[in-house]
């Protein structure tokens, strides 16, 4: 309880002093301080801190881009939570809309209320139900999530979370009570919120977008919650048993794609195909109208939301092979935030994956036309970044601290090192600026900064 207790008056002091306040509710004006940008690819990483990345020996390639000057780097970015799916949600939307879990949408219904409108804070909850777990500050809700619309309130971002996201070990034991949400000093409090994301926006203002999303099946993807390229959680029962495939079960599918790592599909804009948006935006990396295809032909859209799968992006999987298998962790399975217990082959098999798309953005023939921009950023750190003392919680030096860099075809000025505070709002902002569209959700928020000097721009907009 002493615990509980200085958790909550060092939470208290940290957001008197420092606080992120929403200035607007949904759209505002347009952000200004980037050049125009015809395309953008956005590459999305998971799942480890910015030490973990940064002069890691089984990320060469990423780390001589940043070292012989290729790339602009931030090294001070901050995801704002956790788990992904929340992370992924506010770079493309500037908000968490209601949802703190990694948890399926509940595809196409109509009865269901979101939880912008509902109020109520769609969790994963890991502690619940442990004896001596905190209880929840707000109603939640643990099932599927309802297609994200209308307007409404999204759900507060604390700096530190300890009911949530918290790491439970295999004997039903809570190991990590305490997660870093941003700095773990800065919060994000409730604010008015109009579900909609930079895909609605440029549907409205006449440009495209896709989200071209490793190992997707064949065929439509509604419904779909994972995928090894060839099976999906629709070709099993709810017991994860399938006759045509028996004795395969669920359980034997490596979850390569997954729904939670494509926000667009959770939006019923893009469910319904309303604003000229449809899961048909959503694609694969190979075929006739995937990633490959399109930069080879050079027909790339405005925005490019790259996501690899998640034996390429660094998560890993537990049934993979060792190049996929999760970081060795502590006997708990947890990692410190170093780059002690990390798997060396996931690490390098991402790195590898990152070279692979940089080089073929790069052959593309809309890399040498018009100005554009790639950036490469991972979604949230390895779940480190509270430490416990006697005296109290207080936060470690880097938080959820994680990789951003940003590549320009255009202007000088590159090989930059930023220290501005940045965090995955300032990413929608600079998407915006650089597109010409307003700011949505909590990229209005004072203090929220454009990236103007990884984008070689003009002036830094905070409002």
């Amino acid at each position: 309880m002493k615990l509980k207790w200085n958790l909550k008056s060092a939470v208290a002091l940290f957001a008197s002093v420092l606080l992120v306040t929403p200035a607007f509710a949904h759209d505002g004006a347009v952000p200004k301080g980037i050049p125009h940008l015809d395309h953008v690819f956005v590459i999305m990483m998971e799942n480890h801190g910015y030490y973990q990345v940064i002069n890691n020996p089984n990320e060469p390639y990423l780390n001589s881009l940043i070292n012989n000057g290729n790339v602009n780097l931030a090294t001070n970015y901050f995801a704002v939570g956790h788990p992904s799916l929340t992370n992924y949600l506010e770079i493309v939307g500037g908000s968490n809309f209601g949802i703190r879990s990694d948890n399926s949408p509940n595809w196409g219904s109509t009865t269901c209320s979101p939880n912008i409108a509902s109020g109520i804070v769609n969790a994963d909850d890991n502690a619940g139900g442990i004896s001596g777990a905190p209880t929840p500050p707000v109603p939640i809700e643990t099932g599927k999530i309802c297609p994200i619309s209308g307007v409404g309130t999204d759900a507060e971002t604390p700096a530190v979370d300890d009911w949530n996201e918290v790491g439970v070990n295999s004997k039903n034991v809570i190991v990590i009570p305490y997660l870093a949400d941003l700095d773990g000093v800065k919060s994000v409090p409730a604010a008015p919120t109009v579900g909609k994301t930079i895909a609605d926006q440029l549907a409205e203002a006449g440009m495209s977008w896709k989200s071209y999303q490793e190992s997707l099946p064949l065929g439509s993807i509604f419904g779909v919650n994972y995928s090894n390229g060839t099976v999906t959680n629709l070709d099993f029962d709810s017991n994860g048993n399938s006759t045509l495939l028996a004795p395969l079960t669920s359980g034997s599918v490596v979850q390569a794609y997954a729904v939670k790592h494509n926000p667009f599909a959770y939006f019923q804009s893009v469910q319904d195909g309303s604003w000229n948006n449809s899961l048909k935006n959503v694609v694969g990396f190979d075929g006739p109208k995937g990633l490959y295809a399109d930069l080879a032909r050079g027909d790339v859209p405005s925005l490019a939301f790259i996501a690899p799968n998640q034996c390429n992006d660094q998560h890993g999987r537990s049934n993979a092979d060792a190049f996929c298998a999760f970081d060795f962790g502590d006997s708990d399975g947890f990692t410190n935030g170093t780059q002690v217990s990390l798997n060396p082959g996931l690490i390098q098999q991402g790195d590898t994956t990152i070279e692979r798309l940089v080089k073929a953005i790069h052959a593309s023939p809309a890399w040498q036309d018009g100005n554009s921009a790639i950036v490469i950023v991972w979604d949230e750190n390895d779940y480190s970044g509270i430490t416990t003392t006697p005296n109290g919680v207080f936060p470690l030096p880097n938080q959820n601290k994680v990789v951003l860099t940003v590549e320009t075809n255009h202007r000088h000025g590159k090989g930059i090192q930023s220290s501005n505070y940045y965090t995955s709002f300032s990413v929608l902002k600079s998407l915006e600026s650089a597109f010409g569209l307003p700011c949505l959700n909590h990229a209005c928020d004072r203090g929220v900064a454009v990236m103007s000097d990884l984008f070689g721009g003009d002036n830094d907009d905070r409002w």
